[in-house]
């Protein structure tokens, strides 16, 4: 899908939704902050959100260009350090949607 009111570079995102134990909300606000740095370094995300939703409720919200970049993504260094630390810090699995960006504002 295409449009004229969405760039290039934010054709498709991803929409998560992490759900902290009570006990680790700090953690995984640290995790996510701190996965700012790596998702500076993934040249295919062009847009990347880390977002507090309620006390122990947390989003992430990306953006991409391409499906690859989106499957690199979830492939990359971020999404392998929420899973690995999901067991310890995370009441269930995150749940992660595919969305197409029909418009957007950037700047």
């Amino acid at each position: 899908m295409t449009s004229a009111s969405v760039p290039e570079t934010t054709r498709v995102g991803l929409l998560a939704r992490i759900e902290a134990k009570p006990e680790h909300a700090a953690d995984v606000e640290g995790l996510l902050t701190g996965a700012l740095a790596l998702a500076r370094e993934e040249t295919g995300t062009t847009v990347w959100f880390a977002l507090r939703l309620g006390p122990t409720t947390f989003g992430v919200f990306d953006a991409f260009g391409s499906d690859e970049d989106r499957t690199a993504h979830l492939q990359g260094r971020i999404a392998a350090a929420l899973m690995e630390n999901a067991p310890k810090l995370l009441v269930e699995a995150p749940e992660i949607l595919p969305v197409d960006i029909l418009a957007a504002k950037l700047a």
